[in-house]
């Protein structure tokens, strides 16, 4: 299970940092929302990854770590995805009037033939 939360992470990281790279405005947006994702799942991941596990304690078992799931890990995820809902479309909302302002989507501001 943990070789495919890395070989994901990594993937996503990878694409994010590609699209990062990219002339378009469009395309950087897209990155910036892969590599908030790679981290959301990498957070995520911190927080052990245990199958069968209840969040809370059962009736009967003890107060520690080996009996539940740490939540501040899945809290701290919840948290930056409402964050970067809200910076990108703010992102999306610059794209627009940057475009209406310059007639090109280009990051630079100028469009360049090839």
């Amino acid at each position: 299970m943990e070789i495919i939360i890395a070989v994901a992470i990594g993937a996503l990281t990878g694409s994010g940092l590609w699209l990062l790279l990219r002339p378009r405005t469009f395309q950087v947006i897209i990155g910036l929302s892969l590599l908030s994702y790679a981290t959301n799942l990498f957070i995520f991941s911190m927080g052990r990854l245990r199958s069968n596990a209840p969040p809370i304690l059962e009736p009967g078992t003890t107060g520690s770590l080996e009996h539940l799931v740490d939540p501040v890990p899945q809290a701290l995820v919840l948290t930056a995805i409402v964050i970067s809902f809200a910076m990108t479309a703010l992102f999306l909302v610059v794209l627009l009037a940057s475009r209406g302002i310059t007639g090109t989507d280009h990051v630079d501001g100028r469009e360049t033939n090839l």
